[in-house]
């Protein structure tokens, strides 16, 4: 991993929240002394549930570089489906990190040289009170986990920000009981 700017690729549905996921990491970031952060959107015709993207650089330096993500050195899935439908570690470096919102254990995913994490952020959400299809900030809980890179605490007071009057607790509980539960592999 280059440890000058970490790349990290957000890949959900329409609806799921990936871009919202992205922006709180990307703010818990800056609190965390990450100085550069640059979060890259894809827009196109994405209709609610078809597969969209989103890039995250953070660094301890300013970011010049603006475009999306090709090599990233992490990969986040809103969704374990999308993994049949879309190339999701394209261009991820060797030894990068996979994190899946999934039932499954990370061992059942064959992403050969690639670090694999897994929870059930679908089911946590709910029985944190959130709607059905709710992922985003749950699954900020797995990548706080398996990534190591920025504090829970910060992580959930961006999350308790970004939510206000929208139910804060409920989704900054989510990312707790999700960071929990997150299964890292050992690959």
């Amino acid at each position: 991993m280059n440890k000058d700017i970490i790349r990290i690729r957000w890949h959900g549905r329409g609806g799921q929240g990936a871009i919202t996921a992205a922006k709180i990491v990307a703010n818990a970031a800056f609190l965390s002394g990450y100085s550069g952060v640059v979060m890259s959107p894809t827009f196109g015709t994405e209709r609610r549930g078809a597969p969209v993207l989103t890039s995250l650089k953070i660094s301890k330096q300013k970011i010049y570089d603006l475009s999306p993500i090709t090599e990233p050195d992490m990969v986040v899935v809103l969704d374990h489906l999308i993994v049949d439908e879309v190339d999701v570690v394209s261009g991820l470096k060797s030894g990068g990190l996979v994190v899946i919102n999934s039932p499954g254990h990370p061992d059942d995913f064959n992403f050969e040289g690639m670090k694999v994490a897994t929870a059930d952020v679908t089911h946590i959400a709910l029985e944190s009170g959130l709607p059905p299809g709710i992922v985003n900030t749950g699954i900020i809980g797995a990548f706080a986990k398996a990534s190591g890179l920025i504090d829970m605490d910060i992580l959930t007071r961006a999350i308790e920000d970004e939510f206000k009057g929208k139910h804060p607790q409920r989704n900054s509980g989510a990312a707790r009981i999700t960071f929990e539960n997150t299964i890292v592999g050992g690959k």
